[in-house]
């Protein structure tokens, strides 16, 4: 697999025919020449596809020269080829540190981030190519490229959104016709472009370099920065409808959990209120089992009613206070207890019963006001104080 056919932009290669590669200050005499030879024999063995030669080759030379910028270039494009993209990204990487001036690793270090599908890492690498050279047309290019590949992808997520959004549809048909084809995928297109002397280690003292001359862009370049402004102004505008949308859903989702929450309270203020009607209707009934043991002068059941530690009235034990009950129980031929307006107040296992208690047997009638305090004891509620009168 070539090196252009496994990226979608334009990639610099490490040719070294007609141009061999020269750093300034870094080897002198015949130094140089043994260098473009090693160099010459690496890059003729990769062209003749011989990759693992020439990785060899290029090894052998960087075992004796590991800060050698064209070297390494050389064998990052070498890795390339050999389509081992993760390699050939960290040596891409290391001469952009070792030495940012040069611009052609960033653009190749775009190229491999394209081919995996990574545009705005590629983004960044060629702005930072076209910082470090601003009249770099094949990064111009290739940024355009990336560029209009951001923008479809913007695009085609308008669409998913908005099928019938007829602006993105024409934006998108544009951007295809630009990129040349109607899917969206940007063409890979062959480069042979050599690299520019690197730059001299920071211990040499900088050369004396005379100013050259404003390069006059051409049209092609000119219409090269003009589409890939508009594709940037693209690139915002759909940056900013995507934040809409986000924006958009973070209400929904806010509207959506305020919703659930008020929905939670109301079903558990519910099933409180539920909860204390349950418990409510179940000390009446302890009452009212009271009320009817007393009425059917069933002693059993009526001392049954109060809990075992019954305050019990001063100075009595609780079998006195039990006989002295079941003696005025039997004592009657008939006994009525009824229990009326009664008045419930529950505070966690105790309850309060207030009433009118109307009494009335062979022997006495009455009607009072009673108070019975409740405790729950073993999921049942039992008399644990009892008070006549307000």
């Amino acid at each position: 697999m070539s090196f252009a056919s496994c990226c979608n932009l334009h990639p610099v290669l490490g040719k070294v025919v007609g141009r061999t590669l020269v750093v300034t200050g870094l080897m002198v005499g015949l130094h140089v020449a043994a260098f473009a030879d090693e160099l010459a024999d690496a890059a003729q063995l990769l062209r003749a596809g011989q990759q693992a030669q020439a990785l060899s080759k290029a090894d052998a030379y960087l075992a004796k020269n590991p800060r050698d910028p064209q070297m390494r270039f050389l064998k990052g494009v070498i890795l390339t080829e050999q389509n081992k993209p993760s390699e050939a990204i960290a040596v891409f990487t290391k001469l952009t540190e070792d030495y940012p001036a040069l611009p052609e690793p960033y653009n190749n270090l775009a190229v491999l981030y394209a081919a995996n599908g990574q545009y705005e890492k590629a983004r960044v690498a060629l702005d930072k190519a076209i910082h470090t050279n601003p009249t770099y047309a094949t990064a111009y290019e290739n940024l355009g490229d990336v560029h209009a590949k951001l923008a479809s992808e913007a695009y085609d997520k308008a669409l998913q959104l908005d099928s019938g959004n007829s602006g993105a549809k024409a934006k998108l048909t544009m951007v295809h016709s630009l990129v040349g084809n109607t899917t969206g995928v940007i063409n890979p297109k062959a480069a042979t472009v050599a690299v520019a002397a690197a730059p001299k280690p920071e211990s040499r003292p900088e050369p004396k370099v005379e100013p050259k001359a404003a390069v006059k862009e051409s049209p092609k370049q000119d219409l090269q920065l003009e589409r890939a402004a508009e594709l940037k102004r693209q690139e915002q505008k759909a940056q900013e409808l995507k934040l809409q949308e986000q924006k958009l859903q973070q209400q929904k989702q806010k509207e959506q959990r305020l919703k659930d929450e008020a929905d939670a309270k109301r079903e558990a203020k519910a099933k409180a209120a539920s909860a204390a009607t349950a418990e409510r209707e179940q000390v009446l009934a302890a009452v009212g089992a009271w009320a009817k043991a007393w009425s059917a002068r069933d002693v059993k059941a009526y001392l049954n009613a109060y809990s075992a530690d019954f305050d019990l009235p001063a100075g009595q034990s609780r079998e006195a206070w039990a006989d002295e009950r079941q003696a005025r129980i039997e004592d009657k031929r008939h006994i009525d207890v009824r229990v009326e307006t009664p008045q419930v107040s529950i505070d966690g296992n105790a309850a309060t019963v207030k009433f009118r208690q109307i009494y009335d047997s062979d022997r006495v009638k009455a009607n009072s006001r009673k108070t019975l305090v409740l405790t729950k004891q073993g999921g049942k509620w039992r008399i644990k104080q009892e008070r006549s009168g307000n």
